[in-house]
């Protein structure tokens, strides 16, 4: 069985590996154990305090299987992206060049930097074992923390990002990194991903031009990497669109990947969720259902499995004395359901202003 719970002090190891394997390399998941460690230690504070509004709180969670006693995966909630320091971005603008004496009119794409994505709250640093990549387990880690959110939204802000990496080409590099930033840094892609993970993004930002970047005067390489994702993440990509998130105009300062927003209240499962009394029943009397996220009402032993969206007559939802077991919940307790299952992504909205 997989469980979603908060991270723990004892699953700094699990965290270092994944970070590691994470495909790509993750800004926000650096592979280094002191920050790793303060990462965890920032989470535990947060699950322990009472909050009214978002602020500098981080909220870690893993995902373990427990046949294996093994955490596989890991992903983190950034309650306000911009809280700590501003979170850059690029935004994609158009800016028009008329002159009527010579009869001409240009639109031009330009990015400029922008920190409005900073009021968001942030679904980010989310790495998977190899193993489970393509199975419920990686939507239940993704949307997990949707299932958290639904539950305390008076941490969280109203609009919810998820920053894409982008695309590198087969030597692991970014055009757009090596079109744009690599002018003024002399780095590397690769090196510079690993000290801003260790840092922070935000020197990036101070040290890049502060004018808009025509993007004719960038290499073609890099103009077609704007706002592509990774490889790796396309099917995480197409689930975020699937649940509501919208494409916005803003890329990521390092490699021009995607960054996604979308109102809480208009995602699928802030919509289709609902609140159950629990019914233990067998597990071999439970009726065949649809997999459902099922999450308890436990701000620091926060739980969430996938189980069977099966009610009773009277609206129970009947789960397994394994399942209500790993969720801490007795008969009679309320827990919050949503269909596992999403719809078909959409391409709309590609201009969105969210």
């Amino acid at each position: 069985m997989l469980v979603v719970r908060p991270a723990r002090p004892a699953d700094l190891p699990a965290l270092e590996r994944l970070a590691s394997s994470a495909t790509p390399r993750l800004t926000n998941l650096p592979a280094h154990r002191d920050r790793l460690e303060e990462r965890i230690a920032r989470s535990q504070r947060a699950f322990s305090h009472d909050i009214d509004f978002p602020g500098e709180e981080n909220y870690t969670f893993v995902i373990e299987d427990r046949e294996r006693d093994e955490v596989v995966g890991t992903a983190t909630i950034r309650a306000l992206a911009g809280a700590h320091e501003a979170y850059y971005t690029y935004r994609q603008e158009t800016l028009i060049h008329a002159s009527q004496q010579l009869n001409v009119r240009r639109e031009v794409q330009t990015l400029a930097l922008s920190h409005e994505v900073s009021d968001a709250s942030l679904l980010c640093a989310l790495s998977l074992h190899p193993r489970y990549k393509d199975t419920s387990a990686e939507s239940l880690l993704r949307r997990s923390r949707l299932m958290f959110i639904a539950q305390y939204p008076e941490r969280f802000s109203q609009i919810l990002a998820v920053a894409f990496p982008g695309y590198l080409d087969n030597d692991g590099e970014s055009p757009f990194w090596n079109s744009v930033g690599r002018h003024f840094f002399v780095r590397g892609y690769q090196e510079m991903n690993h000290v801003a993970g260790v840092r922070s993004k935000s020197f990036i930002a101070e040290v890049m031009p502060q004018f808009p970047l025509y993007l004719p005067l960038l290499t073609p390489q890099a103009r077609a990497a704007i706002g592509r994702e990774h490889p790796a993440h396309e099917r995480a990509l197409e689930e975020m669109l699937a649940e509501g998130f919208l494409r916005s105009r803003h890329v990521d300062i390092f490699d021009a990947g995607p960054v996604v927003k979308g109102e809480r209240d208009r995602l699928a499962t802030f919509r289709n969720a609902a609140w159950h009394p629990v019914r233990i029943r067998p597990q071999h009397t439970l009726p065949d259902a649809e997999p459902a996220m099922i999450a308890n009402q436990k701000l620091g032993d926060f739980r969430c499995v996938v189980a069977r969206y099966a009610l009773s007559p009277t609206g129970q939802l009947m789960l397994s004395p394994e399942h209500a077991e790993v969720l801490g919940v007795e008969e009679g307790r309320a827990v919050l359901a949503a269909p596992l299952a999403l719809p078909d992504a959409i391409d709309a909205l590609d201009e969105g202003e969210l």
